[in-house]
C-alpha cells in the first residue's frame, strides 16, 4: 500500500494525496463493493427469480433459451419432448429457431424445465 502525502491546514490534516494508479485501484474496489451491495439487495427480495449463470451464458452465446435450460437440466431433446407431450422434431425446430412455440407448448416446456414461461421466450 502506498503511503499518502498529507497536506495540513492550521496543523490539521486537510488532504491526502496518492498516486493516480492507487486512486484508480481504490475506485475499482469501491465499484466492486457497490456491485456486491446490489447483489445482496437482490438476494434479499422475496419471490426473486434467478437464472443460473450457465443458462445466461449459453443464451448470450447464441443458444435458444429452451436449449439452454434443457442442457442446464441435463436432459435430451427426446426426454423433454416426451415429458411435455411435444414431438421431438417440433422441439428441435423450436430450439433452432425455425418454429415458434405456441403458448400452450411454451407452458408445457416451462413446467418440464422447472422454469418460467418468460424465461423461455427468445
Amino acid at each position: 500500500m502506498v503511503k499518502p502525502q498529507i497536506i495540513e491546514r492550521d496543523g490539521k490534516p486537510e488532504y491526502a494525496v496518492i498516486p493516480i494508479a492507487e486512486w484508480r485501484r481504490i475506485q475499482a474496489m469501491i465499484e466492486e463493493l457497490d456491485d456486491i451491495r446490489d447483489f445482496d439487495a437482490a438476494l434479499a427480495k422475496p419471490n426473486r427469480r434467478m437464472i443460473p449463470f450457465e443458462v445466461t451464458s449459453a443464451i448470450l452465446n447464441g443458444a435458444s433459451p429452451i436449449r439452454a435450460w434443457r442442457e442446464h437440466r441435463g436432459l435430451s431433446e427426446s426426454q423433454i419432448a416426451a415429458a411435455a407431450g411435444v414431438n421431438v422434431d417440433e422441439l428441435s425446430e423450436i430450439e433452432d429457431g425455425t418454429r415458434k412455440p405456441t403458448p400452450a407448448t411454451l407452458r408445457k416446456l416451462a413446467k418440464v424445465l422447472r422454469s418460467h414461461v418468460d424465461d423461455l421466450r427468445g
